[in-house]
C-alpha cells in the first residue's frame, strides 16, 4: 500500500519530466528552424542587395543577368515564381497575425513571460525580413522591366537616328541633284534663246528669200507676157510681109 502512492508519484514526476523534455524539445526545434529561415531570409537580402548593384551600374554581369531574367520570365518562370512570393506573403501575414495577438495580450494587461517576448521579437524580425525580401524582390523586376524597356528605347532613337541621318543625306543629296538639274535648265534657256534669236534671223532670211521668189516670179511673167507679145508681133509682121509678097503690086516691084 506505501509503494502504491510512491509509484504514483514517480510516475507522474517522471511523465511531467518527459512533457518538459518534448516541450524543450519541441521549442528547441522550433529555435533551430527560426534561425535556420532567418539566415536563409539573409542570405536571399543580401543576393537581392547584390543583384540590385548588378543592375544599376554598368558590368559585363549586367547583361548575363537581364538575359536570365529573360528566360525565368518566359515559360512556366512567372508562375513560380508567383507563387513562392505568395508562399512567402502568406507566412508574413501569420508572423504578423502571431505578432499582433501576443501584442493584443499585453494590451489588455496580461504579464507577458520571457517566451512571449522572445515570441514577439521572432515573429517581428521574420515579418520583418520577409517584407524585406519581397520589396526587394518588387525593385529588382521593375529595375529589369525598366532597363529592357530603356533599352528598347534606345534601339528605337538609334534606327530614328539612322533613318534621319539617311534622309539628310538624301536631302543633301537631292539638293545637289536639284542644283545641277537647275544649272543644266539654265544652259538649256540659253540654248533655247540663241535657237529663237537662230530660227528669227532664218525666219527673217526666209521672208526675204520669199520676196525675193516672189519679185522673180513677177519679173518671169512679166518677160513671158513680153515674149508672147513678141511673138505676136512677130507673127503679125510674118503674115504682112506675106501678104505683101502675094499682092500684084509687091510682084511687080519685083
Amino acid at each position: 500500500r506505501s509503494c502504491g502512492p510512491l509509484s504514483l508519484s514517480l510516475s507522474l514526476s517522471l511523465s511531467i519530466i518527459d512533457q518538459q523534455q518534448f516541450s524543450l524539445f519541441i521549442s528547441d526545434l522550433g529555435f533551430s528552424l527560426t534561425a535556420t529561415m532567418i539566415q536563409l531570409l539573409y542570405t536571399v537580402i543580401f543576393a537581392e542587395m547584390a543583384l540590385i548593384l548588378l543592375l544599376l551600374f554598368k558590368t559585363p554581369l549586367r547583361k548575363l543577368i537581364i538575359l536570365t531574367f529573360d528566360r525565368i520570365k518566359r515559360g512556366r518562370g512567372p508562375v513560380v515564381v508567383k507563387t513562392v512570393g505568395a508562399t512567402l506573403f502568406v507566412v508574413l501575414m501569420s508572423s504578423v497575425y502571431s505578432l499582433l495577438n501576443i501584442r493584443r495580450l499585453s494590451i489588455d494587461g496580461a504579464a507577458l513571460n520571457p517566451t512571449d517576448q522572445v515570441l514577439a521579437s521572432k515573429h517581428l524580425l521574420e515579418a520583418s525580413l520577409m517584407g524585406f525580401v519581397l520589396f526587394l524582390s518588387l525593385m529588382i523586376d521593375r529595375l529589369h522591366y525598366y532597363i529592357r524597356e530603356l533599352r528598347l528605347l534606345r534601339k528605337t532613337m538609334e534606327s530614328a537616328k539612322k533613318q534621319n541621318r539617311g534622309f539628310e543625306d538624301g536631302k543633301n543629296t537631292s539638293g545637289e541633284e536639284i542644283k545641277a538639274l537647275g544649272e543644266e535648265i539654265a544652259g538649256l534657256k540659253s540654248k533655247i534663246k540663241t535657237l529663237e534669236k537662230e530660227s528669227e534671223s532664218k525666219g527673217k532670211e526666209l521672208k526675204g528669200a520669199q520676196a525675193e521668189t516672189e519679185a522673180m516670179r513677177k519679173q518671169a511673167d512679166g518677160f513671158l507676157m513680153e515674149y508672147d507679145r513678141l511673138l505676136e508681133d512677130n507673127q503679125n509682121l510674118r503674115n504682112q510681109l506675106e501678104s505683101i509678097d502675094q499682092s500684084p503690086d509687091g510682084k511687080k516691084s519685083m
